[in-house]
């Protein structure tokens, strides 16, 4: 029996009727939400934290399971607009808008001649905006199951067909959402309702994009370096460092504790690797401001961030993670955290051993 394409949303894939079991279909049973650059879905937004990139949200598991579906999902009632018929506006020739009265027609501005910028512009070569498609490389092997990379596209390989014997249609454009009006920058068709957006034909022919070109030999890309935010908090024996980076790849990510020597000194240190998406990567070595013990500090990659727990060497506060310069001036203060939340000033003044005295 012909495949049919399932229509729930998140899903997308092939099934054959005759053989559609209940946990076949992983879908998302709510809408879309689109909020100040955010992409997510109603129905799981505390599961799947929300994304920024459309890829991204496509991407989002769904989160209820059933039958695969060909019916067209329902669209909500829309609101009855009732248009009203707004009152006459006649403007004089000083400006002066009069609202109810008939309306008379300006005499038209005198004409305008040319410009010399404009006749500039005319004379410009137009930048030249060829897109350049990336195709399959044919000795990379193609895994079952890989789904077609294209938008719009949503095709599965199939082990026992060509990856060609199909036709990808696809958009080259990006994602545009307008006022509710929702799109691709490439074609003209625009729709409200956020299912119509993804059954947008493709207005694109070409061959799929299962596994892209293959990497130039010699060639790596190069990971580009960015800035995390760093924030801490400290407790009378630890410093929890947090470093703001998403979706760090945790087996590749590193965060190295160490004493070093300096001058005959020991100076603790902390060297921090973190591997983003999109090729990105923050690395940084932060000369810490007190002694730490290397052995017991730890650190664990989360979602949203890199938590670390540098454990002291002995009871000093840090008023910053790394060592202040000298000229600074800085008076320190014991800033202990209260109940889990935010460092607390103490109220009494600290008392110093010799070790931790500084000269005022």
């Amino acid at each position: 029996m012909a495949s049919t394409t399932c229509t729930r949303k998140g899903c997308g894939k092939t099934f054959d009727e005759s053989n559609n079991t209940q946990a076949d279909c992983q879908f998302h049973p709510g809408a879309a939400v689109f909020h100040e650059g955010m992409k997510s879905w109603s129905c799981c937004a505390t599961t799947n934290k929300p994304v920024t990139a459309f890829d991204e949200f496509l991407a989002l598991p769904g989160c209820a399971t059933g039958t695969h579906s060909s019916e067209k999902p329902v669209a909500p009632p829309k609101p009855t607009v009732v248009e009203s018929t707004p009152a006459p506006v006649a403007t004089g020739v000083n400006g002066q808008e009069t609202y109810g009265a008939p309306v008379t027609s300006l005499p038209p501005p005198p004409p305008r001649a040319a410009s010399s910028s404009s006749a500039t512009l005319k004379d410009r070569q137009p930048v030249s905006t060829e897109y350049v498609e990336e195709q399959d490389d044919p000795s990379l092997t193609v895994p079952a199951g890989a789904r077609c990379k294209r938008r719009a596209c949503g095709a599965t390989f199939e082990p026992s067909t060509s990856r060609h014997d199909t036709e990808c249609q696809y958009h080259i454009g990006v994602p545009l959402f307008h006022e509710g009006s929702k799109g691709y920058s490439c074609c003209k068709r625009r729709v409200l309702d956020f299912d119509d957006f993804l059954r947008i034909e493709g207005c694109r022919s070409g061959k799929h994009l299962f596994v892209g070109p293959k990497p130039k030999s010699g060639q790596e890309e190069e990971d580009q370096l960015v800035e995390c935010r760093v924030d801490h908090y400290q407790s009378p024996r630890s410093v929890c460092v947090s470093i703001f980076g998403k979706q760090a790849d945790k087996d590749r990510s590193s965060v190295r504790f160490e004493v070093e020597e300096v001058s005959r000194l020991k100076a603790p240190c902390m060297h921090v690797d973190l591997l983003l998406p999109s090729r990105k990567r923050f690395t940084k070595s932060f000369s810490l401001y007190g002694p730490i013990d290397p052995a017991t500090s730890t650190f664990k990659i989360l979602g949203t961030k890199c938590e670390v727990t540098l454990a002291k060497a002995d009871a000093r506060s840090w008023p910053s993670i790394t060592k202040l310069s000298e000229d600074v001036g800085f008076i320190p203060q014991l800033a202990f955290s209260a109940g889990g939340g935010r460092g607390t000033v103490g109220a009494k003044e600290a008392i110093l051993d010799n070790q931790n005295k500084m000269a005022r």
